[in-house]
C-alpha cells in the first residue's frame, strides 16, 4: 500500500490507501525523522493583507490553493502538537510568499539569496532610524517641563525602562515551550496570554499610537507649510514681520531665536499692527489656524484612498535625512548662540526655570513614545545574522537614541538665550522658536513637510489595514469604506490643528495610553506568568515587575492631572 522510493534524495510517497489524517500524521513524523521538514517554515500572507498593487493580479490560483491547503492542515491537530505542522510540499514557492509584520504591512521575499541576513550594525541603525520620529522636535520642550536637571536624569530612566520593556518583548516568544513560535510576533504572544482580550486590546492601542502619530503629523504638517508660506512670501515682498522685534527692542538676526507669545514693541506698536490691507487679506487666507489645515485636505485624502502604500515606502529615507540635518541644525544654532545655563535649586526665577518641576509627568509622556518600538522589535531583529548578539544590538540602538534625544534636547534648551528672552518661552516643537524666515530652518521645515506628506498616507494605510481587516474580512472592502474612515481620522486631524496645535500635548496623551500596554503592562505581565507557570517566580521579581506596571498606570493618570 505505502511505496517509499529513493531519487535525487526525494521521498516519492504513495498515500492514496491511507485516510487524510493518517496520511498527513505518517508523512509528517517520517519526514520529520529524516529532516525534510525544516526548522524555520516561511509565513504566507492572506491575499488581503499584501501590500503592492492589486491582490487579485498578485496571487496566482495555485497560490491560492496552497494556502488553502495550509489552513486545512493546520486545523487537523491542535497548534501545541509540532508533530503535525504543515509539511513542505503544502508550503508555496519563494516567489509566492510574503513577510508580515506587525504594523500590518506584507513585503515580497527578495530574489536571489533567501538565507542573507543584516549585519548587526545594519540592525543597529534600522532601530534607530526606526524610532527616530517627530518626538524629536518636543524633547526640549519636555526637559524644560520637566526641569533641567530632572529632565536629563528621566530621559536617561526611562530610556533604561523602556529598554528592559523591549528586551522582555524580544525574548517572550522562546518562553513558550509548547509551541513552534518561529514567525510570531508580540500580538501573538499577548493572544497566547490572554486570548481575544490580549488581541483586541493590542490592536486598540496599536491604533491609539498609529492615529496619535497621524494627528500630529496634522498639526506639524500644517505648521511647516505655514511657515514656508510666510517665508515665500516674506521674501517675494521683502516683508519684514514684526515678530523680529522682541523684548527691550532687540532687532534680531536670522540666526536669532524668537518668543512666538504676544510681544509689545518699545514704542507701544504690537507685533501684527501696521500691515498694509494687502498683508491683512494675506494673512486672513494664509492661517496656521484657520485656513491651513483645510488647504491640505486637499492633496492628503486623495493620498489616504491608494489602495497601496508601497508608493510611499520608497520615500522611507527621508526620514533619516530630516533627522540628520535636524542634529546638524541644532549644532550651528548652539555654536552661534552660545550656553545660557543657570543651575537656581531653590530660589524663583524669572528668565529660568527651577531644576525640578511638578510637570515632569509631560516628559515621560513623550519619552514612553519617543522610545517606542515594541510592536515591531521582534520583525527587525529576526533578519539579524549573528542572533546571540540581539540583546546587545538592542541595548547600543536605544544608547544611540538615547544620545540623539539628550544632544538635541540639552543644546536647544541650554543654547535658548535666556535673557532677554524667558526659558519657559521654549515650545512643544522647538523650529518654532525660530523667525519664519530662517533659511536654515526653512530647509527643515521644508524637508519634514514633504517627508510627512509621504509618511502620513502609509500611517492611514496600517489603520486602515487594522480596522477594516477586524471588522470586514478585507483591508479594502470598498472605496466609500476606505473614504469614510479617511474622512473620519481627517477630521480629527483637522479639529485638533485648529483648536490644540500642542503636539506636546498630543504626543504625552498618546504615548502614555498606548505605553501602558505594550511598553508596561504587557511585558511585565508576559515576564511574570511563565515564571509563576514555573515555580520560578521570586517575590522580588513579583515586586519590581508590579512596580513596573503600576508606573505605566500613573504615567497616564498624571498626563491628566497637568
Amino acid at each position: 500500500i505505502l511505496h517509499l522510493k529513493s531519487h535525487s534524495d526525494h521521498l516519492l510517497i504513495d498515500f492514496k490507501a491511507f485516510p487524510v489524517v493518517l496520511q498527513l500524521g505518517f508523512f509528517c513524523c517520517f519526514c520529520q525523522k529524516k529532516d525534510i521538514v525544516s526548522a524555520e517554515r516561511p509565513f504566507y500572507v492572506e491575499p488581503r493583507n499584501i501590500v503592492d498593487h492589486d491582490p487579485q493580479e498578485r496571487i496566482s490560483a495555485e497560490a491560492a490553493i496552497l494556502n488553502s491547503r495550509l489552513h486545512y492542515y493546520s486545523r487537523l491537530t491542535g497548534s501545541s502538537d509540532p508533530l503535525l505542522s504543515p509539511p513542505n510540499h503544502v508550503v508555496p514557492q519563494p516567489e509566492e510568499i510574503y513577510i508580515y509584520s506587525p504594523l500590518g504591512i506584507a513585503f515580497k521575499i527578495p530574489e536571489g539569496d533567501q538565507t542573507a541576513k543584516n549585519s548587526s550594525l545594519i540592525s543597529i541603525f534600522a532601530i534607530w532610524n526606526t524610532m527616530m520620529g517627530t518626538s524629536i522636535l518636543s524633547i526640549p520642550w519636555g526637559i524644560k517641563q520637566a526641569g533641567f536637571t530632572l529632565g536629563v536624569f528621566i530621559l536617561v530612566f526611562t530610556g533604561l525602562l523602556t529598554l528592559y520593556c523591549c528586551y522582555i518583548v524580544l525574548k517572550s516568544p522562546k518562553t513558550i515551550k509548547s509551541v513552534d513560535t518561529t514567525d510570531w510576533e508580540f500580538p501573538d504572544v499577548c493572544r497566547h496570554y490572554f486570548g481575544k482580550f490580549g488581541q483586541w486590546s493590542s490592536l486598540f492601542f496599536s491604533l491609539v499610537s498609529l492615529i496619535g502619530a497621524m494627528v500630529v503629523y496634522w498639526v506639524l504638517m500644517s505648521n511647516f507649510l505655514f511657515n514656508t508660506g510666510q517665508f515665500i512670501y516674506s521674501e517675494s515682498h521683502r516683508h519684514i514681520d514684526c515678530s523680529l522685534l522682541v523684548l527691550r527692542g532687540f532687532l534680531l538676526s536670522l540666526d536669532a531665536v524668537i518668543c512666538p507669545y504676544p510681544v509689545i514693541h518699545p514704542d507701544g506698536d504690537s507685533c501684527g499692527g501696521g500691515h498694509a490691507g494687502n498683508d491683512t487679506s494675506f494673512e486672513r487666507l494664509w492661517s496656521k489656524t484657520n485656513t491651513v489645515p483645510l488647504y491640505l485636505i486637499v492633496l492628503l485624502l486623495p493620498l489616504l484612498c491608494f489602495r497601496s502604500a508601497s508608493f510611499f515606502a520608497r520615500f522611507t529615507f527621508l526620514g533619516t535625512i530630516s533627522v540628520i540635518y535636524l542634529i546638524v541644525l541644532v549644532t550651528i544654532k548652539a555654536a552661534r548662540l552660545g550656553f545660557h545655563l543657570e543651575f537656581h535649586w531653590f530660589e524663583p526665577t524669572h528668565f529660568y526655570v527651577p531644576e525640578f518641576r511638578v510637570l515632569f509627568p509631560q516628559l515621560t509622556g513623550v519619552l514612553t513614545l519617543a522610545f517606542f518600538i515594541h510592536n515591531c522589535i521582534i520583525t527587525l531583529m529576526k533578519n539579524n545574522k549573528h542572533q546571540e548578539n540581539n540583546v546587545r544590538d538592542l541595548s547600543v540602538a536605544y544608547l544611540l537614541v538615547g544620545l540623539t534625544y539628550l544632544y538635541v534636547g540639552v543644546l536647544i534648551f541650554g543654547s535658548f538665550p535666556a535673557p532677554p528672552l524667558i526659558k519657559d518661552c521654549i515650545q512643544p516643537n522647538f523650529l518654532d522658536n525660530f523667525p519664519s524666515n530662517d533659511v536654515l530652518v526653512f530647509v527643515a521645515r521644508v524637508c519634514l513637510l514633504f517627508q510627512m506628506v509621504t509618511v502620513y498616507p502609509m500611517l492611514g494605510y496600517l489603520v486602515r489595514v487594522q480596522v477594516m481587516g477586524q471588522l470586514f474580512g478585507n483591508h479594502y472592502p470598498s472605496f466609500f469604506h476606505v473614504l469614510f474612515l479617511n474622512i473620519l481620522i481627517v477630521g480629527v486631524g483637522v479639529l485638533m490643528a485648529k483648536f490644540y496645535p500642542n503636539i506636546g500635548s498630543i504626543i504625552r496623551f498618546s504615548g502614555a495610553i498606548c505605553g501602558l500596554a505594550l511598553v508596561f503592562v504587557f511585558p511585565a505581565l508576559v515576564h511574570m506568568i511563565p515564571l509563576k507557570r514555573e515555580g520560578r517566580l521570586t517575590w522580588l521579581s513579583a515586586a519590581l515587575h508590579s512596580f513596573l506596571i503600576l508606573m505605566g498606570v500613573a504615567n497616564v493618570i498624571a498626563q491628566f492631572l497637568m
